[in-house]
């Protein structure tokens, strides 16, 4: 059976992982990156006569893998690589990994199995690159994501820098309106391109193509930039090893630099002593000392040397994304007259707050500069979000989830208002501020603090400022639920009409709850109308990741139109759902179409054991078979109820069962009993009675075990005749609304019961904080003294 795309790259990195021994993760990857593109333009050079990458005769991965368990294997492989890096101009991409070098691999017959295992891995009928697509949805672009991520979060804080994690990449890419570009071969450019992973993301976006250049110091990452460039299809980049703030590269003459429509960078932070040959009066006029120059950034810190390089490098129409440390924001010195030169040329168009953790090279909080040129004369402002708490923990680091994602994407878009999270801010307050641009200057972070009220403590009562601001979100939703719940007493402080048992009742019988509700229901029933006819269609050939933002799209359309739950939070169940399901099964049919493998994860297996990742056997059992499975589960309650009443006699019996055998068996108790008919026990009749009536459940357990199989073989048979006698109309049927729609459904309930328990649970602790008052809680301490004095007094102690 086909594995999935998600089980296909782990089980890669698994096996890659488990071969590098004591080599850290940062040097293994080059091995494992050289071997996956050799697998890949090997296959594309049998299915593509015109693959932009020459396999030279006795170069292909079949001659490789020739090559196993060879003494020499290390040597010969180097010589293919070599061949094919002179045939294609990738001396230095491709032969940096030396695979006979023994401090690295292993001696001998070490290195002999360290590098036949590696090309083993490769080895896999499943990892076939022929076919791939050169697009933002295929095989091998993704495989190569994943490993990259994973190589950099196993290569540590100084080595893990070449990789900016996808999720980033995404909204830097959306962020500066790529997609909306309607030109044709616009130009993106990175300066600091690492692996090259947010220069593709930024392609990915561009409707009518894009010339893609870059800049990168380390020669190890310019030969993975390179390497992923063709591994995506893109032949014509421009990446180019160098220094890039002394020795830029992308230009047009010795005093000019070349000027790019978009650019996207992520830095290294706060890199020291930067500048080398660069001089103060830069030759390129990204800074100085002369009027309209940007003063000097710091040898110290080199964030705004980077940031002036890439303003610099932008046209006068351009756009650029820029992730730096949060501390470009307020830090003083020559870093604060370079922000109010900035501000003042209003260049800088927006600024996002990022959560910390998020990148691999460093876990402190960072932030990404937004730079308009195109739109500078007219802009008032800059708009600012504050996403620092927009994330969840993945493993050791923290990453953004898709709704963070596209919560950033779609204020940002529209310039939203947004309480504690976004707004847009005056050029004149910022003056104000004396040009510090620190994120909670502008958008106040919402204040989770519980406020105390002294007064309905001593007095009782819930305050009004809990009850009408605190739960403001709840009246916004459902306007008349507060006048249920709440009564306004004449003290100012409100006081519940109901009891606490009964909050989660009366939320749900509250009309205005019902109404949004309904709404929500009608949306998700809306969503599925419009998606169905399309899950239904999925022919070979399609392109999922297109799909999926068609229909998270929609879902945030038809949900947007209720109150109650966050649009935000139901889109993240769809792509939840995705990430973890459909995401295999679109690929599964967009490459062999609605079709059914199964396999049996036993030799002698039931129904339980048949594995089909497409139409999983829980859906045939529910929609087919379900009295069947009713009937075994009775046969089961019925022995795990036999076998609790044998325990429960043995326990019962400690004298009859325990003085033979720490635990009884059948084995032991029958035993013990034709002991006691020869006389040779020490039992008694009692005793042998007690034994009789276990030995009788055992019986009776074991009749019921013989029931229980016979049901389970009868359903196996049941469950695989009906699997092959499945038509494609039916498996369609089955995937789209029994195992997709009813997923999404049941999880989209979920989250309304959710939304009603976190009403539920809000009201009900403010409730319980002012439950008892302080003169209350004097009286019983009061009490309780008196009850401790009294027994003092009666030991005869005094006070």
């Amino acid at each position: 059976m086909a594995l999935k795309k998600s089980q296909l790259y782990s089980t890669l990195w698994n096996a890659c992982d488990s071969l590098r021994g004591g080599m850290d993760a940062s040097q293994y990857k080059d091995y494992v990156l050289v071997v996956l593109f050799l697998k890949y333009i090997s296959d594309k050079a049998k299915s593509d006569p015109d693959t932009i990458i020459e396999v030279p005769e006795g170069c292909s991965f079949e001659n490789v893998l020739a090559l196993k368990n060879k003494d020499n294997i290390g040597e010969e492989l180097n010589k293919i690589l070599e061949k094919i890096a002179d045939a294609n101009d990738l001396q230095g991409v491709i032969t940096n990994a030396d695979f006979a070098d023994e401090n690295k691999l292993g001696k001998g017959k070490d290195l002999v199995k360290t590098v036949s295992d590696l090309i083993g891995v490769f080895d896999n009928e499943n990892l076939d690159f022929s076919n791939n697509r050169a697009a933002d949805d295929d095989l091998i672009g993704d495989a190569y994501e994943y490993l990259m991520r994973n190589f950099a979060s196993q290569s540590g804080k100084s080595k893990g820098q070449f990789y900016t994690p996808a999720e980033v990449s995404r909204v830097m890419a959306n962020l500066i309106g790529i997609s909306h570009d309607e030109r044709t071969n616009i130009s993106i450019y990175d300066p600091t391109c690492g692996s090259g992973s947010l220069l593709l993301r930024a392609r990915a976006e561009a409707k009518h193509g894009a010339s893609i250049d870059g800049q990168e110091k380390d020669l190890a990452t310019i030969g993975m930039a390179k390497m992923s460039m063709i591994i995506h299809g893109v032949d014509d980049a421009e990446l180019r090893h160098g220094d890039t703030l002394n020795s830029p590269l992308h230009k047009v003459n010795d005093n000019e630099l070349t000027q790019f429509d978009y650019i996207v960078a992520n830095p290294p932070f706060s890199t020291k002593k930067w500048m080398k040959s660069a001089k103060e009066e830069d030759t390129f006029g990204r800074w100085g000392h002369g009027a309209g120059i940007a003063p000097v950034p710091p040898n110290g810190c080199g964030d705004y040397a980077f940031l002036l390089h890439i303003v610099a490098s932008l046209k006068a129409e351009g756009h650029a994304a820029c992730i730096l440390p949060h501390g470009v924001l307020f830090r003083g010195g020559a870093e604060a007259e370079i922000r109010e030169f900035l501000v003042k040329k209003h260049i800088i168009s927006g600024i996002i707050g990022l959560p910390s953790n998020l990148f691999f090279g460093t876990g402190i909080p960072a932030c990404i500069i937004i730079l308009d040129k195109e739109h500078a004369y007219n802009s008032e402002g800059i708009f600012m979000i504050d996403a620092k708490e927009g994330f969840e923990k993945d493993g050791a680091k923290n990453r953004l989830r898709e709704m963070d994602i596209r919560r950033i994407i779609d204020v940002w878009a529209e310039h939203q208002y947004v309480p504690h999270f976004a707004r847009m801010v005056k050029f004149s307050e910022i003056e104000e501020n004396d040009f510090n641009l620190n994120i909670p200057r502008y958008v106040a972070p919402e204040d989770k603090e519980i406020i105390q009220d002294i007064t309905a403590h001593l007095k009782g009562g819930l305050p009004k400022h809990d009850v009408d601001e605190v739960l403001a979100s709840f009246w916004e939703a459902c306007p008349d639920l507060k006048d249920e719940l709440f009564e306004l007493q004449a003290n100012g402080y409100y006081r519940l009409k109901v009891s606490k048992e009964d909050i989660a009742a009366a939320i749900n019988k509250n009309s205005s709850y019902q109404v949004r509700t309904k709404q929500y229901v009608d949306g998700l029933t809306s969503f599925f109308d419009t998606v169905h006819p399309q899950m239904n269609g999925l022919i070979p050939g399609f392109n999922p990741k297109e799909l999926i933002e068609l229909w998270g799209q929609k879902l945030l359309e038809v949900t947007g139109q209720q109150q109650l739950v966050s649009p935000y939070n139901v889109y993240e169940i769809l792509m939840n759902y995705w990430a973890e399901t459909m995401q295999d099964d679109c690929y599964m049919i967009s490459r062999d179409g609605w079709k059914l493998s199964y396999e049996f994860t036993k030799k002698k297996p039931t129904y339980e054991d048949l594995l089909c990742d497409l139409l999983p056997v829980s859906v045939v059992l529910e929609k087919f078979f379900e009295e069947d499975t009713k009937a075994i589960a009775v046969v089961r309650s019925q022995i795990e109820q036999i076998q609790a009443e044998a325990d429960q006699l043995a326990e019962d019996n400690a004298d009859a069962f325990g003085d033979f055998f720490e635990k009884p068996t059948e084995a032991n108790i029958k035993k013990e009993m034709t002991a006691f008919k020869k006389g040779e026990s020490e039992g008694t009749d009692e005793m042998y009675g007690l034994w009789a009536s276990y030995i009788a459940k055992c019986n009776l357990k074991k009749e019921h075990a013989k029931k229980e199989k016979a049901l389970i073989e009868t359903l196996t048979a049941k469950v695989v005749k009906k699997y092959d006698a499945l038509s494609e109309d039916e498996i369609r049927s089955l995937v789209v609304n029994d195992k997709w729609t009813k997923s999404l459904f049941n999880r989209a309930e979920a989250e309304l019961k959710r939304v009603n328990q976190q009403m539920t649970s809000d009201i009900l602790a403010l409730s319980d904080r002012y439950a008892t008052t302080l003169p209350e809680i004097d009286e019983q301490v009061k009490s309780l003294q008196e009850q401790v004095n009294k027994h003092l007094a009666d030991m005869g102690i005094n006070f």
